[in-house]
């Protein structure tokens, strides 16, 4: 009997070891975390600094790498109780997760894991963006982090392959989970609003054979024949700057 899946909670071991090793590819061929360290005072990669971004997981996620790795451990306010400096540790006032995530802290970046990285990890700075109309067209960024983050500045790094693989890993959790799908299609309307109020385009891969970059007005939202989430089926697993911010929606 074909299993059932309502939430990421009906997610086992395997289909999170399937998940990132679909989604195994480097971002480029840099190191970007090199590249960005040496503006943050702690010395560390932005996005590695629980400082400066607090990780997310889906709660079956969290059980995995519980009995996985010991790379994770739930996230704490004081572990950023003296910022380097006072923008970057500003306490949030709610973390405000969807249902169903924990916000996580590593051991930091040079005691990382890559095979044991979340998939916020992974995924960072991206997040995949559902138009108004609720089509998932692609990837776009983080814009939050666009003063701090390399790649962000940088999006002719990313490479294909690690293109691709977000795209597939995102189309099967957007088209399996409807909770996933509107948390994105949320997020992205805060992109949308965001941009829109500083009258520019956000950058956005769009999803084909060769995804490449291009850049979308803000109320650019019709309808695209590239591909309708929800319409999606996939037939197998295998293929979130100055204050603290979650890597997932």
């Amino acid at each position: 009997m074909p299993r059932l899946l309502r939430t990421p909670a009906d997610l086992t071991a395997a289909d999170w070891r399937n998940l990132y090793d679909g989604f195994a590819a480097p971002i480029s061929e840099w190191d970007c975390g090199q590249k960005c360290a040496p503006y943050n005072p702690t010395g560390q990669p932005f996005c590695c600094d629980i400082c400066h971004a607090i990780p997310a997981a889906y709660r079956s996620e969290w059980d995995y790498l519980q009995k996985t790795t010991d790379l994770w451990h739930p996230y704490h306010p004081e572990e950023c109780a003296s910022p380097p400096d006072a923008e970057a540790g500003r306490a949030v006032p709610e973390l405000n997760l969807p249902s169903g995530m924990v916000p996580l802290a590593c051991l930091g970046a040079t005691r990382c894991q890559r095979p044991n990285r979340l998939l916020s990890c992974r995924a960072f700075p991206f997040f995949p963006y559902i138009t108004s109309d609720y089509r998932f067209l692609g990837l776009t960024i983080e814009w939050e982090f666009a003063p701090v983050c390399w790649v962000i500045s940088n999006l002719g790094v990313v490479s294909l392959a690690y293109r691709q693989q977000f795209l597939r890993t995102f189309d099967f959790l957007l088209a399996t989970f409807d909770d996933v799908f509107e948390s994105y299609a949320a997020h992205s309307e805060r992109l949308r609003a965001h941009f829109a109020g500083q009258k520019r385009r956000f950058p956005l891969c769009i999803a084909t054979e060769a995804p490449t970059w291009s850049a979308r007005a803000a109320n650019a939202c019709t309808p695209s024949p590239l591909r309708t989430c929800r319409a999606t089926v996939s037939t197998s697993i295998a293929p979130i700057g100055s204050t603290k911010r979650l890597w997932a929606r």
